[in-house]
């Protein structure tokens, strides 16, 4: 069964306004490339020729995941765990992003393996199994597992909402979800494993093989259950993946954008868009990732990011980065002068402005 939100396109009512304003700004038609139609997409979903975005929530999901059995990364699962705790302290690269713009940052578990982690104030306890099944043997997620994720992480949105967030964004951690993402998207664009997966935490080339071959032997068992976005999630994602889907499709139902990440926060957005293809109007992407597929990925998707430098970290490290342009991209927007307004001259001939 699909995804169920109510999650709907954009109107275009407002697309020759948002044109005409873009070009009567004083600068030369295009010269501000994609911080143009950057700010044109948040002003169709805001359905305003001035709009704002103040306060970016971050949360970072955090679960295991049962594939790891089969020898698809360096890392032992403890790492999850380990880092998380970094989080908590205020040492990873995610608290510094964070700190530096001024973005509240929550850490969630979603299904950590092990006992309770010790209470936190930037902790929520969401845990719903220790970990994820061994997708490559069974479904990764039970029916309820999946269920209480996807609602878990639409809650949470909206617990961001009521506290004045206007726009969220989303990172993960768990070792061994660069192969839950590579078998997201292999299930999703109908493509061999090996086109999909990467190096994640440093996995070696005969390493990156055989991930490859227990994605490729998973999809094969379950693909009479893959029959959609949704369907695919369970079977091959993890708690994680699942609650930050329920996140951004709750963000989207909302009528408020979301900011993607990296190869897995896309991975997780691809199983929404085959259910549910107007969620990309709400989805502002911030990075390319170095992680091997994650190009190809935004290529299927038909969208292009604001940066490219070599991230493959995950946490949401891109999207907190991509913060800053997001807000000078609204700045010009609804700050520059027109040429009426600033008394400079039009091209000879021009009626809208445009130089």
């Amino acid at each position: 069964m699909p995804f169920d939100f109510d999650i709907r396109p954009l109107a275009s009512d407002l697309n020759a306004a948002i044109e005409q304003h873009l070009n009567n700004l004083t600068k030369p038609p295009g010269s501000l490339g994609r911080l143009e139609s950057l700010a044109a997409q948040i002003a169709r979903l805001q359905h305003s020729l001035m709009p704002q975005l103040k306060h970016l929530h971050h949360w970072v999901f955090a679960a295991d995941h049962g594939v790891c059995t089969q020898q698809i990364s360096p890392y032992p699962s403890a790492v999850t765990r380990q880092m998380v705790l970094n989080f908590l302290a205020g040492g990873a690269a995610i608290n510094q992003f964070c700190q530096q713009h001024g973005v509240p940052l929550k850490v969630v578990d979603a299904g950590i393996d092990g006992d309770a982690l010790p209470d936190h104030p930037d902790l929520i306890n969401a845990r719903i199994a220790n970990g994820s099944a061994d997708f490559s043997q069974q479904p990764a997620l039970t029916i309820s597992e999946f269920d209480a994720a996807i609602k878990t992480g639409a809650e949470l949105a909206q617990q961001s909402f009521d506290r004045g967030a206007d726009v969220l964004s989303f990172g993960e951690m768990g070792i061994g979800n660069t192969t839950a993402g590579a078998a997201l998207m292999a299930a999703c664009l109908q493509l061999p494993a090996a086109d999909c997966v990467g190096a994640g935490t440093g996995a070696s080339t005969q390493m990156q093989a055989h991930k490859a071959e227990v994605i490729d032997a998973a999809i094969a068992l379950h693909r009479h259950q893959l029959k959609d976005g949704a369907a695919i999630l369970r079977h091959l994602g993890g708690l994680e993946l699942a609650m930050m889907a329920g996140s951004m499709a709750a963000t989207a139902a909302a009528g408020k954008p979301f900011i993607v990440d990296g190869f897995l926060a896309t991975a997780a957005l691809t199983t929404l868009w085959r259910d549910h293809p107007a969620i990309l109007d709400y989805a502002l992407f911030s990075h390319c990732s170095d992680e091997s597929g994650h190009r190809r990925l935004l290529d299927a998707l038909n969208v292009q990011p604001l940066l490219q430098l070599n991230l493959r970290l995950g946490e949401g490290t891109g999207a907190v980065l991509a913060w800053p342009l997001i807000q000078s991209a609204l700045a010009f927007f609804t700050g520059m002068a027109s040429f009426d307004s600033a008394g400079v001259s039009k091209e000879k001939g021009s009626k809208d402005g445009a130089q």
